[in-house]
């Protein structure tokens, strides 16, 4: 069994026996206000920490949970712990509802998705009051039979709390170490790229909206028993959310015992600092504390104690691969490597349509890729090159046309689904996840990528592309500490490691140097003779001419001319094309 998760077992055996030891019960009561706020704090983090999706409505799914045992115990006679799932599926589907129509709106991120959950606050308190749920008053659950497993009623629900503490940090652990975390992790980085590579974002955020208010539903059916007295005043405010979003920052939002650390933390600042008589000075102390934690570590407690990098017992291949990593002389001249093309049809586009604010990008575009071959996307800027690339890829939806893969319509399909049938892609401006080291960048493309590798199997792909793109020794760097040639040959690593069938390379020459193109044309060359089909966006005409079996040529979103590299450069169309003028 893995350490940690022993480790966390332990941890919760030894807080079980406080009960048993005749401490005061005032030791209870804060070890159960700490184990709350560590439900709570842990509970959010999985969603807003792990997305990113910063949400301030963690309040409503916990007032959800609070009122829905209190509701099921008082009114309806239902025994206590029989109670708790309900409150926790309750606070879960009102989620889920949230989430399907939130997450179905690309736009609403950010500042606008924290606001939305807010207002779920406010509406959900507002029905409470003017129903039967409440109706002013509160609810009383005094009559309320404590269930029997410590020496007091208090130790009982200090008990309960322990357990669903335990079991909040386990479910965080496992997630972040999971196929689940990890695209979790890309959403947060960068979501639209997460969904190119194959995370399906839309259902990983439902499951984890999903596990974060269910938890939190859970921590207010326990919650209710503990106070006795549930009111919509005292549930429904800003005050729970504001301080589980203290709690995991302070704590650290990318790891998952930040949260219940930050918890620990400010539960212990609270009282040491508010329980005298200076309770004022005590929480301006309080704030002081938390600011100057904030500012001087600004990622949580634990990344700034913890090692920036943890290498997990994996280690770098011994030998590297010497030719992909020197650059070639910048006045070396590129030949053509043989190739023996295919009359298989691998892509057909038929007539593809996409327009943006009534500017038509790609209009009625058509043509073929053959198995193997490298195909040219020429035009000047403005043609509509990357906006192709874009809809093949599935970032954007097309207006019509099909694009067909093997007899699947691409333009149908999701972008993680178009991913899955073996498409992959490169970005003009590299976008790589800025949290992820360089190795965890390539290992999530094969984890997600057609092949669907496990955890273990990507990140041997990950380093074998590693070596192949000459980045082995940047393997447990952050994209951040490459230089712009890295991060170019970073994207053709992730694009390699989901052993793609169709590449899409979008100017992945930009920017770089003449010795640096040439090793660039190097390993497209090489990555064509592992057998990928390669679509090929690009400026630079000595590497098209290279590169290319076959090019074709847009303007202003149409085709108007396709063949060999040397013949359509020389059509007059192609020539008034790129100069704006007619051709003499």
């Amino acid at each position: 069994m893995d350490k940690k998760v022993i480790g966390i077992l332990i941890a919760g055996a030894l807080l079980a026996v406080i009960p048993w030891l005749g401490l005061p019960t005032f030791y209870e009561s804060f070890i159960y206000l700490v184990l709350h706020w560590i439900i709570l704090a842990t509970s959010w983090n999985i969603l807003s920490g792990y997305t990113g999706y910063f949400s301030f409505g963690h309040g409503a799914f916990f007032g959800a949970g609070m009122y829905t045992t209190a509701v099921l115990t008082v009114n309806f006679n239902m025994p206590f712990l029989w109670s708790l799932p309900f409150a926790g599926l309750v606070a879960a589907l009102i989620g889920l509802a949230v989430g399907f129509v939130v997450f179905r709106t690309r736009k609403v991120r950010g500042e606008l998705f924290a606001l939305l959950t807010l207002a779920v606050t406010f509406v959900l308190a507002t029905i409470v009051l003017n129903t039967p749920i409440d109706g002013g008053p509160g609810v009383y659950m005094t009559s309320v039979a404590v269930p029997k497993f410590g020496p007091s009623a208090s130790s009982s629900i200090y008990l309960i709390a322990l357990a669903v503490a335990v079991a909040t940090v386990l479910i965080a652990y496992l997630i972040h170490g999971s196929r689940l975390g990890t695209g979790l992790f890309a959403i947060h980085d960068d979501e639209d790229v997460a969904e190119v590579m194959g995370v399906p974002t839309f259902r990983y955020k439902m499951v984890a909206l999903c596990m974060s208010c269910g938890l939190a539903g859970l921590a207010g059916g326990i919650h209710a028993l503990f106070v006795s007295y549930v009111t919509a005043g005292e549930t429904f405010n800003i005050t729970v959310p504001l301080t589980v979003v203290l709690m995991s920052v302070l704590g650290g939002t990318r790891h998952w015992a930040g949260p219940a650390l930050g918890a620990v933390v400010i539960t212990a600042l609270q009282y040491a600092f508010t329980a005298g008589d200076s309770a004022v000075v005590g929480k301006a102390v309080t704030g002081a504390v938390l600011i100057s934690a904030i500012l001087f570590m600004p990622n949580g407690i634990l990344y700034y104690f913890l090692k920036r990098r943890k290498k997990a017992g994996l280690q770098a291949p011994v030998e590297k691969n010497e030719a992909a990593a020197v650059p070639l002389s910048d006045g070396e001249v590129i030949t053509r490597a043989p190739h023996v093309l295919s009359n298989e049809i691998l892509l057909d586009v038929r007539e593809v349509s996409k327009a943006f604010s009534g500017v038509q990008a790609l209009n009625k575009v058509s043509f073929n890729v053959r198995k193997g071959e490298i195909l040219g996307l020429l035009g000047p800027n403005g043609s509509g090159k990357s906006t192709f690339i874009n809809v093949a890829s599935g970032h954007f939806a097309s207006d019509g046309g099909e694009i067909l893969l093997g007899g699947i319509d691409l333009a149908r399909l999701p972008a993680h689904a178009v991913s899955h049938c073996g498409v992959a892609r490169t970005y003009q401006i590299p976008r790589p996840f800025a949290h992820m080291s360089v190795l965890d960048n390539v290992s999530m493309a094969a984890m997600f990528g057609s092949n669907s590798l496990d955890r273990k199997a990507s990140i041997r792909e990950a380093w074998e592309c590693l070596e192949f793109t000459g980045l082995a020794a940047k393997a447990l760097s952050l994209p951040e500490d490459l230089n712009l040639h890295q991060r170019k040959f970073l994207e053709l690593a992730r694009a390699l490691a989901s052993r793609p069938q169709l590449v899409l390379l979008d100017e992945v020459l930009s920017g770089l140097t003449p010795g640096e193109i040439n090793e660039a044309v190097r390993m497209i060359q090489k990555i064509r003779a592992q057998g990928a089909t390669i679509i090929f966006v690009e400026h630079v005409m000595r590497a098209v001419m290279a590169l290319t079996d076959r090019v074709v040529v847009l303007h202003h979103g149409q085709m108007i001319a396709s063949g060999l590299a040397t013949d359509v450069m020389q059509q007059p169309e192609v020539i008034t094309a790129y100069l704006g003028k007619q051709h003499a």
